[in-house]
């Protein structure tokens, strides 16, 4: 099997999983228990992994919460915000094109009374700054903004919709699931105050994530969601995952590492495999921005070929039609809607992946099954 969905999830690291292994039963204290020596070396491995974490996103480590993933993080930046405002700030501004785990919580603070204004986007799937400038006014509590569009890998202009949030007193979050590990997040740079991160993303572990919160989880007016112990500052309760943050940690290490060059060598190869493709197939189409994407993202619309018959004819590769989160929707992906796209067209359409473990073998192949596939269900159409 050649992976090529790694904007699903993306393989767990084997130096992530050495990492790990310790703390499945030789280290297997609670960190919240830090008074006896099993306790201790527990919660020095969460600081150090929060350490690592905050390193990769330049924040500071008190400025890391762990949570279970992206769509936790996702859901305690806006639920924990709207728990927290006081005041007449009721107005949430958001894009037509974020994950559903923003997209959801938005839908529920509507329904609880804050007023939602959805972005548009234009034909590549950049935010319309202007539209977002009118949009954010003296009663909008927080913009959420993802830093780079899961299915078509558009990249979103976050330092200028943060400077937009702040000049009207608003707060910037940042769903970055799809970007850290793949492009260089600067929290500081971009003056974001929430940034929501995935472990499964960055070639981690499944089921842990972080949320980034300026300045710590006092500085910001966030409550959050559930109660029970003290940990995480009371932010997020419940006894730490030990072995999935420590994998965590040690992803973001990695990545720290091997950023630079192998975001250049997987565009390059995204470049090569689009390449081959485009020169087979006449009219396939290109979706999201040619060039500010991220390195791996590929989404293309075959011509009178339906994608799940494209998959089914592909076994050995593994495709997606669109997000994972909405895998088994008889609806086609709301993301290639919003850029324009008919429905036809949508359901026409392949998402494809390339990450850390990709090789040029596996392009050379892929491209050429696809383009066999592509040729035998024209020819029986």
């Amino acid at each position: 099997m050649i992976y090529l969905d790694y904007h699903a999830t993306t393989p767990c690291d084997s130096r992530v999983i050495e990492a790990m292994l310790p703390y499945f039963g030789e280290v297997f204290g609670n960190p919240s228990s830090s008074i006896h020596q099993a306790g201790q070396m527990a919660a020095d491995a969460v600081e150090q992994a929060r350490e690592q974490v905050a390193s990769l996103v330049n924040a500071q480590s008190g400025e890391i919460i762990f949570t279970g993933g992206a769509t936790e993080s996702n859901n305690l930046a806006l639920l924990g915000l709207a728990r927290g405002a006081t005041g007449n700030r009721k107005r949430i501004v958001t894009t037509a094109i974020e994950h559903k785990s923003v997209l959801g919580p938005c839908k529920e603070l509507h329904k609880q009374g804050f007023e939602v204004i959805i972005l548009p986007v234009d034909r590549v799937g950049q935010v319309d700054v202007e539209a977002a400038e009118e949009a954010i006014t003296e009663n909008t509590l927080v913009v959420s903004v993802q830093a780079a569009s899961n299915e078509i890998g558009t990249i979103q202009p976050i330092t200028e919709i943060a400077h937009l949030a702040h000049e009207r007193g608003a707060l910037a979050h940042c769903d970055a699931a799809q970007a850290v590990g793949k492009m260089r997040v600067d929290v500081e740079a971009w003056g974001i105050d929430f940034l929501s991160i995935s472990a499964h993303k960055l070639y981690g572990p499944k089921g842990v994530g972080a949320l980034y919160v300026r300045g710590g989880p006092y500085s910001l007016p966030i409550k959050p969601l559930l109660f029970g112990g003290g940990q995480e500052h009371e932010l997020r309760p419940g006894t730490l995952n030990v072995p999935g943050i420590v994998g965590l940690g040690v992803a973001c290490r990695l990545c720290s590492q091997l950023l630079p060059e192998e975001s250049k060598r997987v565009a390059s190869l995204r470049d090569q495999f689009e390449g081959a493709l485009f020169t087979a197939v006449s009219g396939l189409v290109r979706n999201g921005a040619p060039e500010n994407r991220l390195p791996g993202n590929s989404n293309l619309t075959f011509p009178g070929v339906d994608a799940e018959a494209l998959i089914v004819n592909t076994p050995d590769l593994a495709l997606s039609t669109g997000s994972a989160c909405t895998s088994g929707s008889p609806d086609p992906s709301h993301v290639l809607l919003a850029i324009g796209l008919s429905r036809e067209a949508a359901y026409r359409t392949v998402r494809l992946g390339l990450g850390r473990f990709t090789t040029e073998d596996d392009v050379k192949y892929a491209a050429t099954a696809i383009i066999e596939a592509f040729n035998r269900l024209v020819h029986l159409g």
